[in-house]
């Protein structure tokens, strides 16, 4: 159980965050409701996405599948929630979260995919996912590069059919301007719009992109979902 101090500490800094979308999407000229904010509680205890859900949250984002699970059995009493699976998935985790998230935003080869694909039919159901997409090609990030999309399009549409493939996710550099990582971020707008057109995927319209230092900018460039952890829970202490 989250305490009060914490809770309306969480709860100012989600009124905050939330604040600084709708003006991002003024400045952008979108409607604010166009863009869900996941709050991203990767080290911070399930008390703390408690705190978050009495403040009206229900999208929240976990990097690791083993911080991931233990959380969606504790919130179980919260049916409301939409849990996103937002790093790197490996294919022998897939099976403890098909069927348990509303999205993979990191569907970064064909073979995670296929393995995606297989377990969705086994579990009787269509997984979500975006292909993570490595655009500044920095080696110390995952996802596929642009040139590899086609393909990875071609091959989903025709042999996973218990995938959905609703968009593309990419992260930019971490540049001390912000402003620096408008080119990836339009960048992934222009392949998601490619994409969606060639192979007719009216329903591939997710773009997520932004976090707590660059989410304005992704904004601006047409994300319609924003990971932001540190300016709702705080800095997390990786020591523990």
């Amino acid at each position: 159980m989250v305490n009060d101090s914490r809770r309306l500490e969480i709860a100012g800094n989600l009124a905050k965050v939330k604040a600084e979308i709708k003006s991002a999407c003024k400045a952008a000229g979108r409607d604010p409701k166009a863009v869900k904010l996941i709050a991203v509680s990767k080290n911070f205890p399930a008390s703390d996405v408690e705190g978050a859900i009495l403040a009206g949250q229900l999208d929240f984002g976990e990097n690791r599948v083993q911080e991931l699970v233990p959380k969606i059995d504790a919130l179980a009493g919260h049916p409301e929630l939409n849990w996103h699976l937002i790093g790197t998935l490996q294919r022998n985790k897939v099976k403890f979260v098909t069927g348990r998230v509303a999205m993979i935003h990191s569907a970064n080869t064909v073979r995670l995919i296929a393995q995606i694909d297989r377990l969705s039919e086994a579990n009787q159901c269509i997984t979500d996912v975006l292909l993570q997409v490595n655009i500044s090609g920095e080696d110390t990030k995952f996802g596929f590069d642009p040139s590899e999309l086609d393909e990875a399009f071609q091959q989903t549409l025709k042999s996973y059919p218990a995938v959905r493939i609703r968009g593309l996710m990419t992260m930019a550099p971490h540049y001390d301007n912000p402003d620096d990582t408008l080119p990836v971020f339009r960048t992934a707008k222009e392949l998601l719009t490619l994409y969606r057109e060639k192979y007719d995927l009216e329903d591939m319209d997710q773009l997520s992109m932004g976090m707590t230092h660059d989410f304005k900018q992704a904004i601006a460039c047409g994300s319609t979902m924003i990971r932001i952890g540190t300016a709702i829970f705080g800095a997390r202490d990786y020591s523990q």
